[in-house]
């Protein structure tokens, strides 16, 4: 096998498909989400039962010294590194999400 770093290997030495664009593919099974603190968004003047369909989010610190941010919804959780959150929020600041209509 050769080396490549941040890769996963398959039998042939090369990195998986799958994994080749997951950046968190070498940490996604070690966060744990067990102890993590949920919180829910709510906009000002909003009480939680005003918000459609909620999310919550949780900062979860890992052995790697990180702090991942977990975003989750009904059965679905995603996984944000330190820095795709911090484009996240840029681009939400900029209006890259507002509603073009």
């Amino acid at each position: 096998m050769t080396d490549d770093p941040g890769g996963a290997k398959n039998a042939t030495g090369g990195a998986d498909a799958d994994d080749a664009d997951d950046d968190k593919a070498a940490i996604r099974g070690e966060i744990d989400l067990s102890g993590a603190h949920w919180q829910r968004p709510v906009a000002a003047g909003d009480s939680p039962a005003d918000v459609g369909e909620p999310f919550e989010i949780a900062f979860v610190p890992h052995t790697d010294g990180l702090t991942y941010v977990a975003l989750r919804q009904a059965d679905t959780t995603l996984i944000f590194t330190p820095s795709e959150w911090r484009a996240f929020i840029a681009g939400a600041k900029d209006g890259e999400f507002d509603t073009p209509w």
